[in-house]
């Protein structure tokens, strides 16, 4: 028989995880993320006799990131991009664009308005993301306040109050009050061995471990959420050792940090104004002339004095010789293309996972969400579905564009649907929220990133374990890092231990242009902070 565990030795749990845990929550609600440094890499200025011939493959962000700072320091460089755009990821979808997603092409039938659009790659920019948040100011991209978390917004869930929606203030407001009235009743002398029974116990007991991310042996260790040393992005980080409970208890900001997203507070994150790719249209414009698209690369070789790409355009083949090459088509498909690399690289693109994230948006007839005092923000429904998304641009205009699903994790349910399945099926979902929503959207829009062209997957993934990547999927990580023959590289976030981000595939054209200036003769130490 179990022995149940008394209200007593929960208090001495809680006493002993509690406060620290709900610090680090705090810092979880601000947003924080792996820590940057602005520190792009010194490159000489090439000679204009006899510049290096650059072919960048792919005008994803990484890509962009590289040809912008070495066409900046005279290098010859040209970029071919397989579709029609700059961006790879970053999308923003406006009326008329086509969604080119293979067995189920769309063409965007919003309202062409400046505010009606719909970020169907990237929607949020941490103010943390230094490099990101720099290129912005240096290519003249407006940004505005992302609203993250909102109070306003509902939580949804069948299992609770009938399956009515709950505003997340009082939902979260609720939550932890019971959570001190536990405490605080733990306190009565008359309740204090009143046991908890094994339900309530393990329910608790997981709450308590997700709460203080607690490690092995439910004991407190530090976590990531606080912040890291140093890594993160290209390397597996180090977290900050946790703060002395004591010391925190000197203080009086305890409290403010337990509502820090309450209220007028939350996380700052950003958004360019107009739609997120114009951070890729920013880069564009730095680069015109270099930019080629259409293109679709069927070979890429090394040779003795650097890497030959074939390519085909407009029905014509054509050879292009580089002395090196940044490539950031998606490792899975460079993997099928034509090439002369190493198995062991070979396999190493083979190896990471591909996301399979899922997204649709409709237009609305008004902007009813106001009507309810929700101006920006997440509500969250335990359906497929999982999220809708209140736009903060078009504040009081007559139309908006909410993002209706936003599938983070899978996303495949949705692709064996047909258009129209999917959706009614965020219409049924969404009704669970806003009982009118049927009557108030319209012209909706999906896009599976699994199933888009020269993309057929989102971020990767790489196998790991809890405390960090398996020996098997460190090498192929560093396998992969590291450029072929000395002279191709992998870049993007794909390359990095924090994928998804556009940060993160800064850093990575970062890192591989100053291990490129390194290998130069007489470069073997550059000047300049070393990144992470």
């Amino acid at each position: 028989m179990k022995k149940l565990i008394s209200r007593r030795e929960m208090l001495t749990l809680l006493a002993a995880t509690g406060a620290s845990g709900l610090v680090l929550r705090a810092s979880a609600a601000l947003n924080l993320v792996p820590d940057t440094q602005l520190a792009r890499p010194r490159i000489p200025q090439a000679d204009p006799n006899n510049p290096p011939t650059i072919v960048v493959l792919g005008a994803g962000i990484a890509g962009l990131t590289a040809a912008y700072e070495l066409t900046k320091a005279g290098y010859n460089c040209v970029l071919l991009e397989a579709s029609s755009r700059v961006g790879g990821r970053c999308m923003t979808v406006r009326s008329g664009d086509l969604i080119d997603e293979v067995g189920n092409p769309q063409i965007c039938q919003f309202d062409d308005a400046p505010h009606m659009y719909f970020n169907a790659g990237p929607a949020r920019i941490p103010s943390s993301h230094r490099n990101l948040m720099n290129y912005c100011k240096e290519l003249g991209v407006d940004l505005e306040v992302f609203i993250n978390e909102n109070k306003e917004c509902y939580y949804q869930d069948d299992a609770m109050f009938g399956g009515k929606p709950v505003k997340n203030t009082e939902f979260t407001t609720s939550a932890r009050g019971f959570m001190a009235e536990i405490m605080a009743k733990s306190l009565e002398k008359d309740q204090l061995d009143m046991p908890l029974d094994q339900w309530e116990l393990e329910t608790l007991m997981g709450v308590v471990r997700s709460f203080g991310d607690l490690s092995e042996g439910d004991m407190f260790k530090g976590s990531t959420r606080g912040g890291y040393t140093h890594g993160g992005y290209l390397d597996h980080g180090e977290a900050k050792e946790p703060l002395a409970f004591r010391e925190l208890l000197k203080s009086g900001f305890l409290r403010n940090a337990l509502s820090a997203s309450e209220g007028e507070t939350g996380p700052i994150l950003f958004q360019p104004v107009g739609g997120m790719d114009n951070i890729a249209k920013g880069f564009a414009r730095k680069l015109e002339n270099r930019i080629f698209y259409n293109v679709l690369v069927s070979s890429v070789k090394l040779n003795n004095s650097g890497v030959e790409v074939i390519y085909e355009h407009g029905g014509v083949k054509y050879k292009l010789d580089a002395d090196y090459c940044f490539n950031c088509i998606p490792s899975h498909l460079m993997a099928g293309i034509d090439n002369n690399f190493p198995s062991e690289y070979v396999a190493a693109m083979r190896y990471p996972q591909r996301g399979e994230a899922y997204k649709s948006a409709f237009q609305t007839k008004e902007r009813f969400w106001e009507n309810d005092d929700i101006y920006g923000g997440i509500s969250w429904v335990n359906a497929p579905i999982r999220q809708i998304w209140y736009p903060i641009n078009g504040i009081h205009k007559e139309k908006g564009v909410i993002l209706s699903a936003y599938d983070f994790g899978g996303g495949m349910a949705f692709t064996k649907l047909s258009q129209e399945q999917r959706i009614e099926a965020a219409i049924q979902q969404g009704e669970k929220l806003h009982p009118d929503y049927r009557q108030q959207v319209e012209k909706g829009i999906t896009i599976a990133w699994h199933r888009m062209n020269h993309m057929l997957g989102c971020a990767a993934r790489w196998p790991g374990s809890r405390g960090g990547a398996n020996a098997q999927a460190e090498e192929m990580f560093q396998t992969l890092r590291r450029p072929a023959g000395g002279r191709h590289y992998m870049i993007g976030d794909q390359v990095t231990k924090h994928s998804a981000w556009q940060e993160s595939a800064i850093l990575s054209a970062h890192w591989a242009i100053k291990d490129m200036l390194s290998r130069q003769p007489g470069n073997a130490s550059m000047p300049g902070t070393p990144l992470s």
